[in-house]
């Protein structure tokens, strides 16, 4: 029997919002849950190069962004196998933090990278209940059990609670991006931590990626001409999409609405770096 001799990279494709649950429809969501299989997959691959991830994300959940990496990084030391990371467009916040967890990091010059921040977003209704004459009406125990209630007026204890929660996330974040890149960060705490967000050729001058290059041609030139790539990206099976794609009268009403409810999400959450 032939064996081929071509040198091999695993590649895993970690697009979509990172939640904690599956999202109905859109561009999908990463969490370890979904994932687990995949990247233990392909760490395990009989002599692989190196595994790469291929990463377009807008970011959210952190425990999900930290679990993810922190995977991908136990199986690279375990397995002894190298990681690189190919921002396509976009790496933000939490879609960062999992590009950390590569060696190497590389974007195209156009690539939207950063936002190393913390947000939490909500609404207040306090004066549409006053104006439709609805009474809000709470009974619990424990004084912080109303945490910033939309009906109810802010309280300073609250957001300084919230606050003090998205300090400590901040630094986690942080912390995180300091022992991944080390001396390869180019600028001052203040410039590199406020959320900002840069093009692909800036985040190369502030040390956040390694350099610009699609990952075709950066893995040609590690490992030759003739390297191979095999994919261990999570498929969506042929029935999830046919079903979801022919018609909504599949689902149930609540699964319609959760999934319209996840459209429009997502929708905004891409739209603010223009994509």
């Amino acid at each position: 029997m032939f064996i081929s001799k071509k040198p091999t990279v695993a590649m895993i494709k970690l697009s979509g919002i990172i939640s904690s649950e599956s999202r109905l429809g859109g561009r999908g969501s990463l969490n370890l849950n979904d994932l687990s299989d995949s990247i233990t997959k392909a760490f395990s691959f009989k002599n692989i190069k190196a595994v790469l991830l291929l990463v377009n994300s807008p970011g959210g959940s952190p425990v999900q962004s930290a679990l993810i990496a922190n995977r991908i990084c136990e199986l690279s030391k375990e397995k002894e196998v190298p990681v690189y990371c190919f921002i396509e467009d976009l790496a933000a916040s939490g879609g960062y933090w999992l590009s950390c967890a590569a060696d190497k990091v590389y974007a195209m010059e156009s690539s939207i990278i950063g936002s190393i921040g913390v947000i939490s977003s909500g609404f207040g209704a306090v004066e549409a209940l006053k104006k439709l004459g609805i009474e809000r009406r709470v009974y619990s125990e424990g004084k912080n059990k109303g945490l910033l209630d939309p009906f109810l007026p802010e309280k300073k204890e609250d957001i300084d609670q919230i606050k003090t929660i998205q300090k400590d996330l901040h630094n986690q974040f942080i912390s995180w991006v300091k022992k991944r890149r080390g001396k390869r960060l180019k600028a001052k705490d203040t410039e590199l931590f406020n959320a900002g967000i840069w093009s692909g050729a800036k985040s190369k001058e502030l040390g956040l990626i390694d350099g610009i290059g699609d990952y075709y041609s950066v893995m040609k030139a590690a490992f030759g001409e003739d390297v191979k790539f095999k994919d261990f990206s999570k498929k969506t099976s042929w029935i999830k999409q046919r079903f979801f794609s022919s018609s909504l009268s599949f689902y149930n009403e609540a699964n319609i609405v959760n999934a319209f409810i996840d459209s429009v999400e997502e929708k905004i959450i891409w739209s603010k770096y223009g994509l």
